[in-house]
């Protein structure tokens, strides 16, 4: 459920606890060692992805740091030796100061996708952009070009046609601060090729991520058909008067040893209401006011309307500092 940067970015603040998804796969990219683009619809949003790259790499180079100083602070993606020497960990934070830098933004659509041999589009949820992005570069990417798109509510099958390429297009979904949470959802259609489908297994090892692999097309994938149910029942909770979000937050990390910000409504705010605003709102009943799910529509629209959105500017359902830690 993660909040996409859009192809041409969403404004934000220069503070970033969780910058949107795009700029977490980019950074993770170049950190492995890859030739890494970014196309951008104009030079404004080339201004605004810069904070939000330079904040990955401050995550990253900050993971390292508590890796080094705390062994069981181990962060999977950035190393798949566990037990690395803290000589070790210094090589890779001088591999991250050197290559994330390095991360070209463009707004040439020849210069992102014409000789790319991977491409991963993070539009936000919006079918017509995504279409729109796909007819354009079609005949711009090379034959060999596998083409991934990150979308966390639609089916690859959706926008098979629109490629040009349905046979090299398939779904690849990351969960929220990868370098951390590190895998990726890897769900093909009908007409996704054994050969893409073995690429983007291997291209996820490559760049430090644990592929799970979906036998067939499933709205939600795994890891949003476990997290939508969950939400909805805490949401639920609190649109209909039962509760508050602190307290469904602290009877979760209570009963199941999360820790704070493991809870349903700290999550919330990490994935942004916006995204989930959108997501409850196709729930049946949805545009019922008296229904469930009517009230929960309500309830997040109520947060949404008035700016707080969650972590990403600093205040959703909690109130947060510039380096994402609760405040109020």
């Amino acid at each position: 459920m993660e909040e996409p940067p859009g192809a041409g970015g969403v404004a934000g603040p220069k503070k970033c606890p969780h910058p949107p998804i795009g700029s977490q796969i980019a950074s993770m990219v170049a950190y492995k060692g890859f030739e890494t683009t970014v196309w951008l619809r104009s030079e404004a949003s080339i201004e605004r992805a810069k904070p939000r790259l330079e904040s990955v790499k401050k995550q990253i180079i900050a993971a390292l740091d508590a890796w080094k100083a705390d062994p069981a602070q181990y962060c999977r993606g950035l190393s798949d030796e566990r037990d690395l020497a803290p000589e070790g960990i210094d090589e890779l934070k001088a591999a991250a100061e050197e290559r994330l830098p390095k991360v070209l933004l463009t707004t040439d659509v020849q210069e992102a996708f014409g000789d790319a041999d991977i491409v991963i589009e993070c539009i936000n949820e919006d079918p017509a952009q995504k279409t729109a992005l796909y007819e354009a570069i079609a005949d711009v990417m090379p034959q060999k070009t596998l083409l991934l798109t990150d979308s966390s509510t639609f089916l690859p099958s959706t926008f098979a046609d629109a490629t040009g390429r349905p046979d090299r297009y398939m779904t690849l979904h990351f969960a929220n601060q990868i370098w951390r949470n590190n895998l990726t959802e890897l769900m093909r259609h009908d007409r996704t090729s054994d050969e893409s489908f073995e690429l983007a297994d291997k291209f996820s090892y490559a760049i430090g991520m644990i592929p799970l692999k979906l036998n067939k097309e499933q709205p939600g994938y795994i890891l949003n058909t476990l997290l939508i149910p969950w939400f909805r029942a805490a949401l639920q909770l609190v649109a209909t008067g039962v509760s508050d979000p602190a307290t469904v937050d602290l009877c979760w990390e209570l009963d199941t040893g999360a820790t704070p910000d493991q809870t349903p409504f700290r999550k919330l705010d990490k994935v942004g209401l916006p995204l989930a605003l959108h997501i409850m709102g196709m729930q049946p009943g949805a545009d019922d006011p008296d229904s469930v799910a009517g009230k929960i529509v309500a309830l997040l629209k109520g947060y949404v309307d008035a700016g707080k959105t969650g972590i990403a500017v600093g205040e959703g359902f909690y109130k947060y500092d510039g380096e994402g830690n609760v405040v109020e």
